[in-house]
């Protein structure tokens, strides 16, 4: 099973470039020692940069071509492009906040969302972050981080709601979400935060690239009870990943294996869930009712 401790997953314009420079060494029929010695590096340096551990910059992407006998301007260019789109997502909006968000180990997951196009998330106990009020979030992360102060949990709910951002506009990604009904009826702080946060959720079930399914408490037993998790994809050639998350450590997977299993559990829920238009009746009752 691939998973790691504390990741700081590479970027999808890094996972590209290390792709692509293996294959360009490789058709060069290469070895790294070879290339460590034309282009007078340290073998070790290239070799993480081939493996994504680590940045690089376009000098040295520019010797790397010229020792691969890449003369094809465009081709030079495009892979010039991804050296400098990893070196502009190496400083995210976010950074500001890095003291707070390394204390809470959500750095490596915010630099995947930032690069995703589609998201599939499951939420047994809470509305996705991806689509939570301010009020609502704030609530969320002074009951479950009782280890942070006030103005901590004032910086997560920023990142939070900074977030959501990129759900707007042309272009946006898909958000596809399942939320069991347990999480729609926990009162979150109180009913009026509930009640903002169910309105906010039915206004946005109504954009095109979000949709929104409740899971009911009549669905009983089923795969999702292992807990929360998202599957994130990105654009070709990338692999899709899973991230989950549990009390002191989050873990994302990789592996074809794992991301095949968590779609087969995702479109297990959602087709035991209310379809979009019943969620969207539901959700106007629930509030209605509050």
């Amino acid at each position: 099973m691939a998973w790691k401790r504390n990741p700081a997953p590479q970027s999808v314009y890094r996972r590209q470039l290390s792709s692509r420079l293996r294959e360009l060494r490789d058709q060069a029929a290469l070895t790294l020692t070879e290339v460590a010695k034309t282009v007078e590096v340290n073998q070790g340096s290239l070799s993480r940069i081939e493996t994504g551990e680590r940045g690089t910059t376009p000098v040295l992407v520019k010797a790397l071509l010229d020792a691969y006998g890449v003369s094809d301007a465009e081709t030079r260019e495009d892979i010039l492009d991804l050296v400098r789109a990893d070196q502009a997502q190496s400083k995210p909006w976010w950074r500001k906040y890095s003291a707070v968000i390394n204390t809470t180990q959500y750095g490596g997951y915010l630099a995947l969302e930032s690069s995703a196009n589609t998201f599939r998330n499951y939420e047994p106990q809470l509305v996705p972050g991806l689509l939570q009020t301010g009020d609502y979030a704030r609530e969320v992360i002074t009951a479950m981080r009782v280890d942070l102060d006030a103005k901590q949990i004032e910086a997560l709910v920023t990142v939070r709601l900074g977030r959501q951002a990129i759900l707007e506009g042309e272009g946006a990604p898909k958000l596809w979400a399942v939320i069991d009904e347990a999480a729609l009826r926990r009162i979150a702080g109180s009913p009026a935060v509930l009640k903002g946060q169910l309105e906010h959720l039915l206004t946005l079930a109504k954009r095109p690239n979000i949709t929104v399914q409740l899971l009911e408490f009549a669905a009983g037993f089923h795969p999702g009870l292992y807990g929360s998790f998202m599957l994130m994809g990105f654009p070709e050639p990338n692999p899709d990943v899973v991230w989950v998350e549990n009390l002191t450590n989050s873990v994302y997977f990789d592996s074809s294996a794992d991301v095949e299993r968590y779609t087969e559990v995702f479109d297990h829920l959602r087709a035991r869930a209310l379809g979009p238009p019943e969620t969207r009746a539901r959700l106007s009752t629930m509030i209605k009712e509050l």
